[in-house]
């Protein structure tokens, strides 16, 4: 999951409301209802210190929400909502709220867009477009791709030279026209950072495109049969597709990943690749260190405390070593919001695993780790503290 869509909330001092409301309802009274919900969530707010314009910004934008989402969450401080996030599960009712340091966003691993950012095209003959979901909100249109019109589309059925050599130049068009799509996917997929690619559309067409894709692209590429690119084409197979396709490519980029995180807790080479245990957490999330962060939510330092001030750099286990880092008036937050902060400010990703099912070997020890971008090359990571110790 890249986490840059907070970048809003990371350099604010707080402290922020945090709201996750559903928004699914569907009733004639669903206006009311979310109005109601909405008071409630501030008066929440307001018993745990919050203050009146803060909670008058969360009222305000909470209560105008029309039914797109599951849910919305929505995060203000120092009386501006700064932050409004759709969420694609509905949270419990009453709405979860918090008055803290920090905003709270590791409920995004639950309520939030857990599924890879993905990019579909709906391609023919002419040209494509695409389309993009995955990214906090309904599927939105990411431009076309319009192919050499120049020649003419479609074959004939004569067989004599003349319209062979024509019937050739067409399947020319074509491939050019494949090319240039796929061309254009390539770049869309690296600016957009999508995970998965869906053709959808003409059957030749599709396949010639994905023949033409770099290999990179092309190992996360799927094709649907379902779907097409003419004006009002809607099937609810391919939406079937897309997300199941969106799904199995989280559960496999988690596997790997935590595979990956299993190899690396050994020393080898020049020194340990992951980290695990809350202090060695921190002093790489300090270090701008991580590359990813895996977070299991059933973990006991997922609610630990830590210190921080308003970087997000500045982070410690220790309140004396917050002030050391320059945070002046530190304050305590947690562990899982801290780090998440981190990730979001330093580009790494986040992995959301599994819940552990008793098994001893289920790693993060704790429910929280990460892969490291450097290693901690004498295999001693936090200083003295070992990974999981």
């Amino acid at each position: 999951m890249d986490m840059g869509f907070l970048n809003p909330l990371l350099h604010r001092a707080g402290p922020w409301a945090s709201v996750y409301m559903d928004t699914s309802a569907v009733a004639e009274d669903a206006v009311a209802v979310r109005e109601l919900q909405a008071r409630d969530a501030c008066e929440r707010l307001a018993e745990t210190g919050a203050d009146e314009a803060t909670c008058r910004a969360v009222f305000d934008t909470l209560s105008g929400v029309t039914r797109e989402d599951a849910g919305q969450a929505v995060f203000a401080t120092d009386g501006e909502a700064v932050l409004r996030v759709p969420l694609s599960v509905p949270p419990p009712s009453p709405a979860p709220t918090s008055w803290a340091a920090l905003p709270r966003i590791a409920p995004l691993l639950d309520y939030g867009e857990r599924e890879p950012t993905c990019l579909v095209a709906f391609v023919d003959r002419r040209g494509a477009d695409l389309q993009l979901r995955g990214t906090h909100g309904r599927p939105r249109p990411a431009g076309h791709v319009e192919g050499d019109q120049q020649w003419p589309i479609h074959r004939t059925g004569r067989a004599d030279w003349s319209e062979r050599h024509f019937q050739l130049a067409v399947e020319n068009t074509w491939e050019q026209n494949a090319a240039r799509i796929a061309e254009t996917l390539a770049a869309d997929a690296e600016a957009s950072h999508a995970e998965l690619l869906v053709l959808a559309g003409d059957p030749r067409q599709r396949r010639s495109v994905h023949e033409r894709l770099p290999e990179p692209l092309r190992e996360i590429t799927v094709e649907s049969e379902h779907g097409g690119r003419s004006a009002g084409t809607k099937d609810n197979r391919l939406d079937e597709d897309v997300e199941r396709a969106r799904g199995e490519r989280a559960r496999s980029r988690a596997e790997e990943t935590l595979d990956r995180f299993r190899a690396g807790r050994s020393i080898a080479g020049d020194g340990i690749d992951a980290a695990e245990g809350l202090p060695a957490l921190v002093d790489a999330a300090r270090e701008h260190r991580i590359s990813s962060l895996l977070v299991r939510p059933d973990g006991p330092d997922l609610h630990r405390d830590v210190w921080v001030g308003a970087e997000p750099d500045q982070v410690s286990v220790r309140k004396s070593d917050a002030q050391y880092l320059g945070a002046t008036m530190p304050a305590a937050a947690r562990a899982d919001d801290a780090l998440l902060r981190s990730a979001a400010a330093n580009g790494a990703e986040v992995i959301a695993l599994p819940a552990a099912d008793g098994d001893p070997r289920e790693v993060p020890v704790g429910g929280l780790g990460a892969l490291l971008r450097w290693p901690f090359s004498d295999g001693n990571p936090g200083g003295g503290i070992r990974p999981g110790h």
